[in-house]
């Protein structure tokens, strides 16, 4: 749509937002998710669906002869609303029989740093929970925290998850189901693994060659590497159970539900289908987008994703800006590493010298993602002044003025005889836009 005045627009950014002005004249799509139903009484639609299960009999029943069960919630990077969910889960526990001594809140870290202190306290969400059940961080590299299932059948590789979930006679996934750039979507098996494997099954399924699929991509299940081992961890695992969640652009609940941890995730992918996939029937020269905000936000490392996943609907050559806080500066130490190897060497020979590995140094999958949309345009990341980022381990433009950066694309474009189009995608990698020229 044409603009007869400038525009503003705000996109998330750290805790606020970072405001955009375009000025009149522009061609401006904004992307963002149609209207989502909203939950009134969030508890309340708790306690429903343990009430009615997908797939599996009733929590209360199912958890009759137990003595221990394992609750797996995501990490700090995720806005996962778990002061909904955890204490109706624990009390139906208690009830059924298991002893709050024997219940178990556990980090889903994956390779992430632990969450601890304050930032535990708002991860769960719930200070009763903190005081009366034992929460816990997940750490993938202590070798004797896992035990050993075997191998995946399709690709081999070694499974080994953490064995306070594993041994639970109740293990019970939690977290919130959106894009994931490369699992097609997050939450229910995901939550297992990666976010409770240990290191070297971490590795393998996040290693150059399934990375490099094309089928390991946003909102895709189909043939799908990470996602079909996934569902194989599950199943030398025994099975799992989960509660699901969404989200809308203003984080209030708009589904919920309980059940089998397939069953239940497919059916909670199902709903939320319809309001994060967009799809556009043509590419911008300028697309301006975020990382979501906090917490996704707060390293470098996590931007990467609303990078690529905005980048299906930007012109060859074209401009992809992303707003991001990163107050945390860059990510792991590790990533930091493959970034910079990533800048002197090229990415064409960064990405050949992943492909001579059977397992990816950690971290280093993030990195290889960036260069996808590095391949199809110039980046820019537009972040705080004070940001502890390093700008030269970035391998792309790196600017702390966003209109100015816009101003500038644009004026380029237009010395060029391109058009002024621009795409804007306020919420980041929370909405995925395709190119669909056909419609």
């Amino acid at each position: 749509m044409a603009n007869a005045a400038e525009m503003k627009i705000n996109l998330r950014f750290g805790k606020g937002v970072k405001s955009l002005s375009l000025p009149a004249g522009i061609d401006t799509t904004i992307i963002r998710k149609p209207p989502m139903p909203i939950m009134g009484d969030p508890i309340s639609c708790v306690h429903h669906a343990l009430q009615n299960p997908v797939g599996v009999a009733q929590l209360s029943e199912l958890a009759r002869d137990a003595s221990t069960a394992c609750i797996a919630i995501c990490d700090i990077t995720r806005p996962v609303p778990n002061h909904l969910f955890l204490r109706p889960l624990i009390e139906t526990l208690v009830i059924a029989g298991v002893p709050l001594s024997r219940i178990t809140v556990l980090v889903a870290t994956g390779l992430h740093r632990p969450n601890e202190g304050d930032e535990l306290a708002e991860v769960v969400g719930d200070e009763w929970v903190l005081n009366n059940v034992n929460v816990c961080n997940h750490f993938a590299r202590n070798d004797a925290d896992h035990v050993d299932l075997g191998r995946t059948a399709t690709r081999g590789t070694v499974v080994k998850l953490d064995r306070r979930f594993a041994e639970a006679d109740i293990r019970i996934a939690t977290g919130l189901v959106e894009p994931h750039f490369m699992a097609g979507y997050s939450g229910g098996r995901k939550v297992i693994a990666p976010g409770l494997a240990h290191a070297e099954t971490i590795t393998t399924f996040h290693s150059a060659r399934f990375m490099a699929d094309p089928a390991a991509t946003s909102c895709n299940f189909i043939g799908n590497p990470l996602h079909e081992e996934q569902l194989e961890i599950v199943k030398l695992l025994g099975g799992a159970l989960a509660i699901n969640t969404v989200i809308d652009e203003d984080r209030q609940l708009s589904f919920v539900n309980f059940g089998e941890i397939i069953a239940s995730h497919q059916q909670a992918t199902d709903f939320v289908r319809e309001y994060c996939e967009v799809t556009m029937a043509r590419r911008f020269p300028t697309v301006i987008t975020s990382a979501a905000g906090y917490p996704l936000d707060k390293t470098y490392y996590q931007t990467v994703k609303g990078m690529v996943c905005a980048m299906d609907i930007l012109d060859p050559g074209g401009d992809l800006i992303i707003v991001s806080e990163c107050s945390e500066g860059m990510g792991s130490n590790e990533f930091i590493e493959s970034q910079k190897r990533l800048v002197a060497l090229g990415p064409k020979a960064f990405l050949n010298s992943l492909h001579q590995k059977s397992h990816a140094a950690i971290d280093e999958w993030q990195t290889q993602m960036q260069t996808k949309p590095m391949s199809v345009g110039d980046v820019w990341l537009v972040t705080d002044e004070h940001s502890p980022i390093d700008k030269s381990a970035t391998g792309i433009n790196v600017s702390f003025n966003l209109n100015t950066v816009v101003r500038n694309c644009l004026e380029h474009n237009r010395q060029r005889n391109i058009s002024n189009a621009v795409a804007v995608i306020p919420e980041g990698p929370y909405v995925i836009p395709f190119y669909r020229p056909d419609g």
